[in-house]
C-alpha cells in the first residue's frame, strides 16, 4: 500500500497559528486554578469557557538536575511488585474526556479542560509521544498534538518539560528531525532526549512477578526519574503482533532495544515471543502516567504501526487509565470497520488490556469508565462507542 504523500514539518507559519489559536490556553490554566479553589470535583464535566478569571500563569522554565540515584546495571534486575496505584476517581470510575473533532490542538486543548485535573504544576514532565517512525500520523505523534500538549502543560506551571522516545522503525535522532522536534524544541523551549543515545547507567532493569520477561526489561531512567510522566499515543492497528498500538503499546518506546555494552536484544525477544501482547502489558508496571491523549483524529483499521488501511474517527480522547483509553479506541477501531484481531472476541479479553487487568493497571471492565463530553456531538458519537464498549 502506498504511503499519502505528506510532510511531516510545520511551516513557521502554521507554528505560529497553531500559537496564536493556542493563545486561549491561558482559559485552561484558569479553569484548573478555578476547580481548586473551588473545590469543585475534577471530574466534573466543565466547559474550558466555563474557567473564572484569573490572570495566566507564567513561569520562566529553568532546567533542573534531576536528583541521583543509584546507577543500575542492565545486567541487574530491579524488581517492581506493580505500578504506582491510579489515583481512584469515584470508587474506581476512570474518566475519558471524549472530543469530537478535526482540529487537533483545539481538541486537546478541550479534553484537558473537560478532565480538570492538573498533573503538571511546579513538577519535571516527560513527555513521551509515539515517533516509532517519521510516518505520518497516524504512523507518528502530530506535531499539533505535540505542541498543544507542551503548550498546554506549560500553562499548568510545569518547571521543566523534556521529549524523548526511541523509534523502532528507524534512527530515532533522524526520525525526530524529520518531524520537526528540534526545531519546535528551540521554538517551544523544551529539552529532548534520544533514547538511542543513553548510556548503559541510564537504564534500569525491572522485572515484575510473574514476568513474561527472560530476565526484565531495561527502562529508560529519565522517564523513571521525572516527576510527572505524560504520553500522546495514537490510535492503530499493529501488524507486528501488537494486535494495536495506543497506551499500553506506546511504553514499549521506553525500553531500551539493545543497551550499550548490553548483547541482548530486548526487541527481538519481545517480537518472537508468543507472550508479546503480555510482555507489552508488563512494560507499563514501570511506571503510572499523569496524562494520556490519545488522537484519533484519523487511525489505521488494519496494517499499522507505519502505514495501513485509513479511518476518519475524528476525536481526541484524554485520560489517566491506560485500560480505559485502549478499551476506548478499541471501540472506535471496530465502530469504523476493523476486520483484524482486535474485532474478534470481548474487548477486555484483548491480551494486553487482559495481563494489564491482571497486573492492577486500570479498571477492570467497561462498565468502570465514564465519558466525558462537553457538547452534544461528542455527546452522541460517545454513546456509539459507549454501546460498543459494553457490549465487549
Amino acid at each position: 500500500m502506498a504511503k499519502p504523500a505528506s510532510n511531516p514539518y510545520l511551516s513557521r507559519r502554521d507554528f505560529l497559528r497553531l500559537s496564536i489559536a493556542l493563545g486561549g490556553a491561558a482559559a485552561l490554566t484558569s479553569f484548573l486554578e478555578g476547580c481548586s479553589k473551588a473545590q469543585i470535583d475534577q471530574g466534573t464535566i466543565l466547559s474550558p469557557t466555563d474557567a473564572l478569571e484569573i490572570p495566566t500563569l507564567t513561569q520562566e522554565m529553568v532546567p533542573t538536575t534531576a536528583p541521583a540515584q543509584e546507577q543500575i546495571k542492565p545486567t541487574e534486575t530491579n524488581t517492581v511488585p506493580s505500578a504506582t496505584p491510579i489515583e481512584p476517581v469515584d470508587n474506581g470510575i476512570a474518566r475519558v474526556a471524549f472530543v469530537k473533532t478535526r482540529d487537533r490542538a483545539d481538541g486537546v486543548h478541550k479534553a484537558l479542560g473537560l478532565l480538570g485535573i492538573n498533573p503538571a504544576m511546579g513538577k519535571h514532565v516527560f513527555l513521551k509521544p509515539n515517533f516509532n517512525s517519521s510516518d505520518p500520523p497516524p504512523g507518528s505523534t502530530h506535531p499539533e498534538v505535540l505542541i498543544a500538549l507542551v503548550m498546554g502543560l506549560k500553562e499548568m506551571g510545569a518547571k521543566m518539560i523534556t521529549v524523548g522516545d526511541r523509534s523502532g522503525m528507524g534512527d530515532t535522532r533522524q526520525v525526530m528531525d524529520k518531524i520537526g522536534v528540534f526545531r519546535l524544541a528551540d521554538e517551544l523551549d523544551f529539552d529532548t532526549v534520544v533514547f538511542d543515545e543513553l548510556k548503559l547507567q541510564d537504564w534500569v532493569m525491572i522485572q515484575p512477578p510473574g514476568s513474561h520477561w527472560k530476565k526484565g526489561f531495561p527502562f529508560a531512567r529519565p522517564c523513571l526519574e521525572a516527576e510527572a510522566l505524560v504520553q500522546t499515543c495514537c490510535l492503530k492497528t499493529h501488524r507486528y503482533g501488537g494486535h494495536f498500538s495506543m497506551s499500553l503499546k506506546n511504553s514499549v518506546g521506553m525500553v531500551a532495544k539493545r543497551p550499550e555494552g548490553e548483547n541482548h536484544d530486548f526487541m527481538q525477544e519481545l517480537h518472537s515471543s508468543s507472550h508479546q501482547r503480555r510482555m507489552i502489558a508488563e512494560i507499563n508496571t514501570a511506571y503510572s502516567p499523569a496524562l494520556i491523549v490519545l488522537d484519533g483524529v484519523e487511525a489505521f483499521i488494519s496494517g499499522g504501526p507505519d502505514e495501513g488501511e485509513r479511518a476518519s474517527p475524528e476525536v481526541i480522547l484524554a485520560g489517566r487509565d491506560r485500560i480505559a483509553l485502549d478499551a476506548v479506541g478499541i471501540a472506535l477501531l471496530r465502530y469504523f470497520g476493523c476486520k483484524t484481531e482486535v474485532s474478534r472476541g470481548k474487548i477486555f479479553q484483548q491480551e494486553q488490556i487482559a495481563r494489564a487487568v491482571d497486573l492492577g493497571l486500570g479498571v477492570d471492565s467497561p462498565e468502570k469508565i465514564q465519558f466525558l463530553t462537553g457538547e452534544s456531538d461528542s455527546a452522541a458519537y460517545s454513546e456509539q462507542i459507549k454501546e460498543i464498549l459494553l457490549a465487549g
